[in-house]
């Protein structure tokens, strides 16, 4: 009589690498993203750090740590008048271009999306191919255009460029969540009496509050980061937003090494600390537009 002998299953199937290789594939992905993390962080402490030294530690030991920390730097930014008209007039140009382009952005898109028309595919490619065209391209030009509108030189002349090339991305994120809106929705509220306008402001504009944070979120901080269209806008310092307040404030104390510093990480603040608090509503609302 024949005897079967049982082998065990690990003997059949051989060893398992799948585990032990994902692990170390994990891993590897770890380090590398720790890599990047520390290589962009470490500008903006060393940026951070510098405001809490004096000059003759900066020019002992330019990459050390404060000791002691000094606080007069900031505390001398912070008490001057400088940096706060700065980031009243920042603050007036982010949020006015942020209506701006959430409006209109945002008219255009439920046009787009919910009405069929002719010429509707071409005025969406249009808007598309705003995209190719940056702020550095068309500044010349833009200039003559807000200088013969009598806008140079004043915050107006920042806003309405801004809004302009702010709308291309606006479009492009919230035209796949108006799309996405069931037809019965619009049918129903025909039925109960609601006109367009009436569907756009009580049942769209709710429904799109995702893509609509979303595209605030970055019309602002892209508003509040902007250089290039104000430095050739605006020629009074009265004016000047963050970015040109900061390039001023360092050639004036180019000698004073600490306190630009100082002044220039109490400038990336604020637009760090909104991404930072924002960043899971930005992250949502992309992927809301591209399921749409």
């Amino acid at each position: 009589m024949a005897v079967t002998t049982a082998l065990p299953s690990n003997a059949v199937r051989g060893p398992k690498r799948g585990a032990p290789d994902r692990q170390r594939g994990n891993a590897v992905v770890y380090v590398v993203a720790v890599v990047v993390i520390a290589l962009m962080l470490a500008p903006v402490a060393y940026i951070v750090l510098g405001g809490f030294r004096t000059n003759s530690q900066i020019t002992t030991d330019p990459a050390g740590f404060p000791g002691p920390w000094e606080v007069g730097n900031y505390l001398d930014v912070l008490g001057g008048g400088l940096f706060w008209r700065l980031v009243g007039n920042s603050l007036i140009v982010g949020l006015a271009t942020t209506a701006g382009v959430v409006a209109l952005g945002l008219a255009a898109s439920f046009v787009i999306a919910r009405y069929e028309f002719r010429g509707r595919g071409a005025m969406y490619a249009l808007f598309t191919a705003g995209l190719m065209f940056p702020v550095t391209v068309a500044i010349t030009p833009l200039y003559i255009v807000v200088r013969n509108l009598g806008l140079a030189n004043s915050l107006g002349g920042v806003i309405l460029p801004q809004i302009a090339f702010g709308l291309p991305t606006t479009i492009i994120i919230l035209v796949p969540f108006l799309r996405a809106i069931p037809a019965e929705i619009q049918e129903a509220a025909e039925i109960d009496g609601a006109g367009r306008l009436g569907f756009f402001f009580r049942m769209v504009v709710p429904l799109a509050i995702p893509g609509v944070v979303t595209v605030g979120i970055l019309a602002f901080i892209g508003s509040w980061n902007s250089y290039l269209l104000p430095l050739f806008i605006l020629n009074n310092p009265a004016t000047f937003t963050l970015p040109l307040g900061v390039q001023q404030f360092s050639s004036q104390y180019s000698v004073d090494t600490a306190r630009v510093l100082a002044f220039t990480s109490l400038s990336m603040l604020p637009a760090l600390v909104f991404f930072s608090i924002f960043q899971r509503r930005i992250v949502g609302g992309l992927t809301g537009a591209v399921k749409g």
